[in-house]
């Protein structure tokens, strides 16, 4: 069975490391649906945000060789139900007399928001998760979407717990 998965990868904060990272998944061929990187509470560190798919066993074969970098401190694989995860969706759908009611209801039933509105068209915002930013995007198909621009997944545990406490060593 094919599972979305998230996993966070704590790496050191120098030139090419998102290569190495990148390079990594495409030699073994491991599929990246989504990529955030940015940097952390440290200078010192990045964080690498990845959202790919496969079984148990292309899971653990993704964690395992992302432990084999070097510039990899540690990785943690983020239990959907632990974790708070969430992505930025802008869209820009046609406005126009006959689909306005049905947008701006999709937009209030999903929280979103229309931050450009004139006569040609309406660019929307939209914050959840990947099931809940599909979701809107699948519903809009239907009243002639012209551009999306969405970011990756950004996501930490609950509590406490912080990557800083795994590590591969």
């Amino acid at each position: 069975m094919t599972n979305r998965f998230t996993v966070a990868i704590l790496v050191h904060n120098q030139f090419g490391v998102l290569n190495r990272v990148t390079s990594m998944f495409r030699r073994r061929q491991f599929n990246i649906r989504s990529l955030t990187v940015s940097e952390t509470e440290s200078d010192k560190y990045s964080r690498i945000t990845i959202l790919s798919e496969g079984d148990e066993i292309v899971k653990q074969q993704l964690i395992n060789q992302l432990y084999k970098l070097p510039v990899v401190v540690s990785v943690a694989e983020l239990d959907p139900e632990e974790t708070v995860s969430r992505e930025l969706l802008l869209i820009k759908v046609a406005n126009n007399a006959e689909n306005r009611a049905d947008v701006r209801a999709a937009i209030d039933a999903f929280e979103a928001k229309i931050l450009d509105y004139n006569q040609e068209s309406m660019m929307i915002q939209m914050v959840g998760d990947s099931r809940k930013t599909d979701d809107f995007i699948n519903l809009l198909l239907a009243y002639n979407i012209l551009e999306i621009c969405r970011t990756g997944v950004v996501a930490l545990e609950r509590g406490s717990s912080t990557i800083r406490n795994v590590t591969n060593f």
